[in-house]
C-alpha cells in the first residue's frame, strides 16, 4: 500500500461519526481521534461534554455534543436524527457503558436491568435507528465490549453478560447488514485507565494486580483503544467484519 493509500484509509474527512459516551474516557478519546482525522463527530452523553468540546476545538473535524440518555428510546431516536441531519451517517461507535459489582446472591433486579439497558439494549436501539443510514453509506459499526465478555469476572455477572451479549450482537449485525456493505466489529479492552476504572486504579494493590495480568506489564490508555476503533471503522479494515478485537495488553496470553 502506498503512502497516499495509507493516508486515505485513515481519513474520515466528510464523514459523520456518531459516538456515545463521549463525555470522558474511551468515548472522548474516540471523539478526538475521529475529529483529528476530519470527521464531523456527533457525541451523545447525559454528562457534561465541555471538556470534549475543548479537546476537539482546534482539530480538523468538528464535534457536536448532544445531551442524550441512551436508555431513553426517544433520546436515541433524536440523537440519530441529529447525526443524520448532517446529510449522512458513516460510522456508529457504541461506547457508553456502566459496571456494577455485586455478589450473585445479592444481585437484585435493578442493577441487572440497568446493566442490560445501558450496555446491550442501548447499542441495539442505536443501530436499529441508524441502520437505514448506514446501509446508504455502506458504513461501519464498532461496539466497545470488554475482555470480561470473554473471560468473565467474579461479582460482575451483569457486566460480563452484557458484554458477551454485545459480542453476539456484533456478529449478528455483521451477518445481517453485510450484504449492503455495512461492517460491524467490536473491541474488547482490558484494564484501561478511565473514570470508570479509577476506583481500582487508585488502590495500589488492585492496580498492581491488574498491571500484572497484562503481558505488557502496564495498564492501557483510552487513546490506545481509540486507535483500534478508528482502524476498524476505516477503509484499512475493509475486509474485517464480525470480529471482536482484544485490546488488553496481552492479558489472554498470561497465566
Amino acid at each position: 500500500m502506498t503512502t497516499r493509500e495509507t493516508a486515505s484509509a485513515l481519513s474520515f474527512a466528510g464523514d459523520t461519526v456518531l459516538i456515545t459516551g463521549t463525555a470522558r474516557g474511551i468515548g472522548r478519546a474516540c471523539a478526538v481521534r475521529f475529529a483529528e482525522r476530519g470527521a464531523t463527530v456527533v457525541g451523545g452523553d447525559r454528562l457534561d461534554q465541555s471538556e470534549t468540546v475543548g479537546a476537539c476545538a482546534e482539530l480538523t473535524g468538528d464535534f457536536e455534543p448532544v445531551d442524550a440518555d441512551v436508555t431513553d428510546p426517544a433520546a436515541v431516536a433524536a440523537l440519530v436524527e441529529h447525526a443524520a441531519d448532517t446529510g449522512r451517517i458513516d460510522v456508529v461507535v457504541n461506547v457508553a457503558g456502566i459496571v456494577a459489582r455485586e455478589p450473585i446472591e445479592t444481585h437484585d433486579g435493578e442493577p441487572w436491568a440497568r446493566s442490560m439497558d445501558v450496555n446491550l439494549t442501548a447499542p441495539f436501539r442505536i443501530v436499529r435507528e441508524a441502520a437505514p443510514h448506514l446501509r446508504e453509506t455502506s458504513g461501519t459499526i464498532v461496539n466497545v465490549s470488554s475482555i470480561y465478555g470473554q473471560i468473565g469476572a467474579a461479582e460482575r455477572a451483569g457486566y460480563a453478560s452484557t458484554k458477551a451479549g454485545l459480542d453476539g450482537l456484533t456478529r449478528a449485525l455483521a451477518a445481517e447488514l453485510g450484504t449492503d456493505g455495512v461492517r460491524a466489529n467490536a473491541v474488547a479492552p482490558g484494564f484501561i485507565e478511565t473514570p470508570m476504572t479509577a476506583p481500582y486504579a487508585e488502590d495500589d494493590a488492585a492496580r498492581e494486580r491488574f498491571r500484572g495480568l497484562a503481558a505488557l506489564d502496564r495498564l492501557g490508555e483510552p487513546t490506545e483503544v481509540a486507535s483500534v476503533v478508528t482502524f476498524l471503522a476505516g477503509d484499512a479494515a475493509s475486509f474485517v467484519t464480525g470480529e471482536t478485537v482484544l485490546v488488553d495488553g496481552g492479558r489472554a496470553t498470561v497465566e
